[in-house]
């Protein structure tokens, strides 16, 4: 099923707010350890995310919402699924290239530039999307929305690049 382009469904789970019940666990993501043993986990995430159409996390409610992000290799053409923390931007969704904070882009930031159309799977429904590269202002603002959350101020200081920030806009 795919959602014409009004609007993105809210998952069932994650929550944008910094509620002080999963403070102590953005606190531990945002720890080398933290970030370690989260790292470890994206694989099977993936796959509860796949296994569900980006219904259920393996993080549950304690997690900021989540998506599946399918872009098309910029190398191999072939589809690359990545499971990806997502802020929403009015009728856009903002995701951010932390990588955990390691000094190479996340592959799938580079998958976005060399071809800006994708889908994400968000609550059971796929919708192709467009990314765009975030610049200047517009990105800064889209930053500080993230750096609410400790792990990704953490991630920032743990490397010299810039962290890519998308939006992402329904087709």
């Amino acid at each position: 099923m795919t959602l014409m382009p009004q609007s993105f469904p809210d998952g069932h789970w994650g929550r944008e707010d910094i509620s002080p019940l999963f403070k102590p666990v953005y606190t531990f993501a945002s720890t080398a350890l933290g970030s370690r043993v989260i790292k470890a986990l994206v694989p099977l995430d993936r796959r509860v995310l796949r296994a569900t159409k980006g219904k259920y996390t393996l993080f549950g409610p304690t997690s900021m919402p989540e998506l599946l992000l399918t872009t098309t290799g910029r190398k191999s053409g072939q589809q690359r699924v990545s499971a990806l923390s997502y802020l929403r931007d009015g009728e856009r969704l903002l995701v951010l290239g932390s990588n955990f904070g390691e000094q190479r882009h996340p592959a799938w930031s580079l998958n976005l530039i060399a071809d800006p159309h994708a889908v994400v799977s968000i609550n059971g429904i796929d919708i192709p999307v467009t990314a765009t590269l975030l610049t200047g202002p517009e990105r800064d603002r889209g930053l500080q929305r993230f750096l609410a959350y400790p792990m990704y101020q953490a991630y920032r200081t743990r490397t010299d690049r810039e962290l890519r920030l998308f939006a992402l806009t329904a087709r």
